[in-house]
């Protein structure tokens, strides 16, 4: 790749073409629980908090009707940072002059002016449209006045509160080379290849550990067993309206193969399968060209999820308020030689896979020198990805559109989209895999049948 072209799909801060493409898109912003006294106390009294998206500072508050309001960080009177506004019932008060904007932007309040000035009625704080959906905050930074397309009606976002879960976490490199490990369906058979198996009922809500294939020859088959002892997938995809789906395919002898079908939603999303029946729809938002948070959305089409058991689980891998890692290039993400040579292939635990992806992406630097790369026949999606992104970019550039669920038409259908993990007779995987998704949308205890 060209240097210029690497800068142009990578750098997303205001006026730069690709953050002018990414604010064509819903952002998650914040996960709800950030705003719960149970894991920050400071919310108890002063649900406030400064976040960054796309290069962007801006304050996230929540009024006491319970309306959210995202504003841009500087005070529009004089740039002091609001960050540190008063918190009242009503909106955020500036300390530095006392006025005070309510969570659509108004401002509300001028109290060093002169009795009787019209001042409120021209000034506004920049805000940003938000929506709560499954736990998360998500915002349109799109230009001031522009129309956002509808919150996408994917799965993760139509599921009722029980059957969905949410979670993110702080990695320190650019947004894109951390969006394509989630289309890279060969990393998996090696970056998180486990030496030996575990009882799959023992792993609840952990990926790949706790996920099982099926039945076959009367036993359920664990994820980890294939992934290690079939590396070469044959990897096929097509483009949908959405962006691409993925379908990795293990031959494991002439009857039985390995079926992975997963998504990939332009222009920083992943769907992929967690268990036979629960999903995980994962988003990188760009904080800015160096740092993105992951955003994963677990969907169950079975049973009701264990929220709690879940977030304690990955509580123990983030420090609070801000879900940055335990682990880093601060303790070398915590890898252990012994480790390496016995139980996995990387060396970094057997307990959250997240880490293993955490490290091949910050150790190829904050921003990836794609110029140096030697890309293989296994890449060919992420290739595909790429040239699509320019494209995108280029079209932006020219005033066109934006693809996938910057269009309302799009975002506002249902997709979906299906993912789904097994083992399918050789013969006729397509029909498998198929009716492998129809049977688990229509067993599903909420609404989640599609009519195509």
């Amino acid at each position: 790749m060209k240097a210029e072209h690497n800068e142009l799909i990578t750098r997303v801060g205001p006026g730069t073409p690709c953050g002018q493409l990414m604010r064509k898109y819903w952002q998650p912003i914040a996960l709800v629980d950030e705003f719960d006294p149970r894991f920050d106390p400071a919310m108890d009294k002063r649900p406030v908090k400064p976040v960054r998206s796309l290069g962007q500072d801006m304050v996230l508050f929540r009024d006491n009707q319970g309306a959210w309001g995202l504003i841009d960080r500087g005070c529009p009177h004089r740039g002091a940072d609001m960050g540190y506004a008063r918190y009242e019932d009503d909106g955020l008060r500036c300390p530095f002059h006392g006025w005070k904007f309510s969570t659509s932007g108004e401002c509300t309040d001028t109290p060093g002016e002169p009795a009787g000035s019209h001042l409120c009625k021209h000034v506004r704080a920049r805000n940003y449209p938000v929506q709560e959906r499954s736990g998360v905050v998500f915002a349109w930074l799109g230009d001031e006045g522009s129309v956002p397309p509808p919150l996408p009606a994917l799965d993760c976002l139509t599921a009722p509160g029980t059957h969905t879960f949410a979670f993110k976490g702080l990695w320190n490199c650019n947004w894109l080379q951390a969006f394509e490990v989630g289309i890279d369906p060969v990393h998996a058979s090696f970056l998180h290849r486990f030496f030996n198996d575990e009882t799959l009922d023992a792993a609840y809500g952990r990926q790949f550990r706790g996920a099982s294939l099926g039945v076959l020859n009367g036993e359920r088959v664990p994820m980890t067993k294939v992934m290690r002892e079939f590396c070469q997938p044959d990897i096929q995809f097509e483009s949908t309206d959405l962006g691409w789906r993925l379908n990795t395919q293990r031959r494991l002898n002439d009857e039985l193969t390995h079926v992975r079908v997963t998504q990939a939603i332009f222009p920083n999303t992943f769907v992929i399968p967690l268990s036979e029946t629960i999903t995980i729809t994962q988003m990188h938002m760009a904080v800015d060209d160096t740092h993105n948070y992951w955003y994963a959305f677990f969907t169950s089409f079975a049973d009701p999820l264990d929220k709690e058991a879940m977030r304690n689980q990955r509580l123990e891998a983030v420090s609070l308020p801000d879900y940055i890692p335990k682990s880093g290039q601060h303790n070398n993400w915590g890898f252990n030689a012994e480790e390496q040579r016995t139980a996995t292939f990387l060396g970094m635990g057997e307990s959250d896979i997240n880490v293993h992806d955490q490290w091949a992406c910050e150790s190829m630097g904050a921003i990836q020198d794609r110029t140096q790369e030697h890309l293989g026949t296994s890449d060919k999606v992420i290739m595909a990805n790429r040239r699509m992104l320019i494209k995108a970019i280029e079209s932006v550039q020219a005033g066109g559109p934006a693809p996938g669920l910057a269009n309302p038409v799009v975002a506002g259908s249902r997709h979906g989209p299906d993912t789904v993990d097994g083992i399918a007779p050789s013969s006729d995987t397509a029909s498998w895999w198929q009716n492998a998704v129809a049977k688990k949308r229509a067993d599903a205890p909420w609404p989640a049948a599609i009519n195509n």
